[in-house]
């Protein structure tokens, strides 16, 4: 008896399920399916870069050549901080970046003398200023200039307007592609940014400027030449439904 009641119980409960996945077919496939077109649209802007931070190298040497006469490293600070007072650049865009220096070796002979450099980091809205600032300073100490990097102080607002135009350019592409088969555009189903991991940066990165005799002098005029532009670009994919 008891199992003809559990042989009826599984047959119950496989008529049950068998039921409950019939229903759920069904429902599936009444669902009518939704006419959807997936598009990708793109944006760009090119900006100049408002933040540039530039390296200024300075270094001891001697003005003799049996080590006498060292022209020290305050003195070469004394000359650049002024002209970079003088050029108009807040004391809070001028500061200390590294401090380096070594022995020099003369023949056989232990090393007697230290040698110290400096490295300064300036930040400067352009490179107008900058051969006037490095042509006031001794040019015997200079080791270099370098530029380190470029930024663009509004670079997040600049992002936020290219990816809304990148998605305004995936919805008119989408709304012309469907106007050439007769087809209306309807609402947005899906957006997804397209993450290319792209840091935007200029062409170049670095650039080099080395001062000698021949190109710095009290009176050099400032340049009139930008810095390589910055180029923004984010892609947008979008999927509407069609009415």
């Amino acid at each position: 008896m008891n199992r003809l009641l559990a042989k009826s119980f599984l047959i119950s409960i496989l008529i049950f399920t068998n039921a409950l996945v019939s229903n759920a077919q069904q429902v599936i496939m009444e669902k009518p399916l939704v006419k959807k077109i997936e598009v990708t649209g793109s944006a760009e802007q090119e900006v100049l870069p408002d933040e540039i931070y530039v390296t200024i190298s300075l270094r001891e040497y001697f003005r003799d050549k049996d080590n006498k006469n060292k022209i020290d490293i305050t003195l070469l600070e004394k000359q650049l901080q002024k002209a970079v007072e003088e050029a108009g650049i807040p004391k809070e865009n001028f500061s200390i970046g590294a401090i380096n220096g070594y022995r020099e070796w003369w023949g056989k002979k232990k090393p007697t003398t230290f040698l110290e450099s400096k490295n300064y980091i300036l930040k400067v809205a352009n490179l107008y200023k900058i051969d006037a600032i490095i042509s006031r300073v001794d040019e015997k100490g200079i080791a270099y200039t370098n530029i380190d990097r470029y930024e663009f102080s509004k670079i997040e607002k600049l992002r936020k307007d290219i990816k809304i135009k990148a998605l305004q350019a995936a919805k008119e592409k989408a709304g012309y592609l469907l106007e050439g088969i007769g087809e209306q555009l309807g609402e947005a189903i899906d957006i997804i940014e397209i993450d290319h991991g792209y840091t935007p940066q200029p062409v170049y990165s670095n650039m080099m400027v080395r001062a000698t005799a021949m190109d710095v002098s009290p009176t050099m005029p400032e340049s009139t030449i930008d810095v390589q532009k910055i180029k923004v670009r984010y892609e947008m994919k979008a999927v509407f439904k069609i009415k």
